[in-house]
């Protein structure tokens, strides 16, 4: 590997395969220059019965976004179970590589299998002799020596315990414990941050830390490179860094760049927190993958200009907010998402594309201006018979307006009409004149 990249470990809160981190991933393999070589850890997910969609969807992003042509490195979906002779050849894919990758899946069982092999100390040893390591979503939670059993916590009612983690985290001078997705919001109702846990509970695992462990955590969309050839952590992405003790936070934005000393410092509590978020000079613009948005937040601006476009009367606009969603759906396709984002869009896609049909069906066009030309000479017509005392044929004219949609009041200032429109449009109950 030489000194390609040196030392580089990164740490994804979520994201790690969608168009959020595209730049970022671009950047890591650009550093490395030439045609680097690049596994796959599967472990975090081997259990699973989707693991073979879960390796080709990760390959096929890096693939089509990056450029990076990545390998699976064998016999490292159950370690712990892997005969030797194989296992041996997923541990030397491991050190050799230029680049690695490793991310969704379960943190219990990623710590438990690889705590119980080589591949634990594989990782370590990566640090020390360089290359890059990208580690995100679940296995990020085993990067410290304490690792967080999100789903046996939030899905199964286990109480608050942390698991041992393979503490690649001490080779950055740090006791700690990494939870991404940590300002995650998806419980609408009820507290999901610090990956899923929530306030109540992080307290209670937090009262379990030795004094002078710190809780290292992530943002969703977001990125800690820590550079152990420059001794600097910089922060990408959407959100921040957030560095926890007993308590009390010291938070990172995107951006902020600072020294592992500095940052081991701040931890201990001995430092104060940087003023604002300093980049290097020579860095890459880091808000270019912070502008992309997440999926959700893509869909809810799809949405919303849907509804202005649908309250503008403009079918045109009303169609390019749908067909912007189904992009940004088809380009979050690869994304090995922890979460239900891809369904929801779905969802909000399909809804858009059925009020499309609906406004095909009706029409778009301003129901006043289409049916003056009709509805006006009617009511000159009226007008002259209720001068001509007919009210009996005028109130027949009337009616038959009312059968067509078309409600007509007789005020003592004149005569006025308004359409009873079928399908209620955002802020266009009817009109009127």
């Amino acid at each position: 590997m030489g000194s390609k990249g040196a030392g580089l470990l990164v740490v994804v809160g979520s994201g790690e395969t969608s168009p959020t981190m595209v730049t970022l991933h671009r950047e890591l393999v650009a550093s490395l220059g030439g045609d680097p070589t690049a596994v796959l850890v599967e472990t975090p997910y081997g259990f699973q019965e989707n693991a073979d969609e879960v390796t080709a969807k990760a390959r096929r992003y890096f693939a089509v976004n990056v450029g990076l042509q990545v390998r699976v490195a064998p016999g490292l979906r159950r370690p712990a179970d892997t005969e030797a002779v194989d296992l041996a050849q997923g541990i030397a894919a491991v050190r050799a590589a230029d680049w690695v990758f490793t991310g969704p899946g379960s943190p219990s069982y990623a710590a438990r299998q690889w705590s119980a092999s080589p591949v634990g100390a594989a990782l370590r040893d990566r640090l020390r002799r360089g290359g890059i390591t990208v580690v995100s979503s679940a296995a990020a939670c085993t990067l410290g020596r304490f690792t967080l059993p999100v789903y046996e916590i939030y899905k199964v009612g286990m109480d608050p315990a942390w698991l041992e983690g393979i503490d690649l985290m001490a080779e950055l001078g740090l006791v700690a414990a990494v939870i991404p997705h940590f300002d995650n919001r998806e419980g609408g109702t009820h507290d999901t941050r610090y990956c899923f846990v929530g306030e109540r509970r992080l307290r209670a695992l937090e009262a379990q830390l030795p004094g002078e462990a710190v809780i290292l955590g992530i943002d969703e969309h977001t990125a800690a490179v820590f550079d152990l050839g420059t001794g600097t952590l910089s922060v990408r992405g959407h959100g921040g860094v957030t560095l926890r003790r007993a308590g009390s936070s010291h938070s990172l934005g995107p951006g902020t760049v600072l020294t592992l000393d500095e940052l081991c410092r701040l931890a201990a509590g001995q430092l104060g927190a940087p003023a604002a978020p300093v980049a290097p000079a020579t860095a890459a613009p880091v808000e270019a993958e912070g502008r992309r948005d997440s999926l959700r937040m893509t869909a809810q601006a799809c949405e919303e200009r849907f509804d202005r476009a649908e309250a503008a009367l403009d079918a045109r606009a009303m169609a390019a907010a749908a067909l912007d969603l189904e992009e940004a759906i088809a380009a979050w396709s690869d994304d090995v998402l922890e979460s239900d984002e891809l369904g929801q869009a779905r969802t909000v896609l399909r809804s858009l594309i059925v009020r499309l049909g609906a406004a095909a069906v009706e029409g778009m066009s301003d129901p006043h201006q289409r049916l003056a030309p009709v509805v006006e000479p009617v009511l000159a017509l009226r007008a002259r018979l209720r001068e001509q005392g007919e009210y009996r044929l005028a109130d027949a004219l009337r009616d038959a307006l009312g059968e067509g949609g078309v409600e007509v009041r007789d005020r003592r200032d004149g005569t006025t009409w308004l359409v009873r429109e079928s399908r209620s449009r955002p802020g266009r109950p009817g009109t009127e004149p």
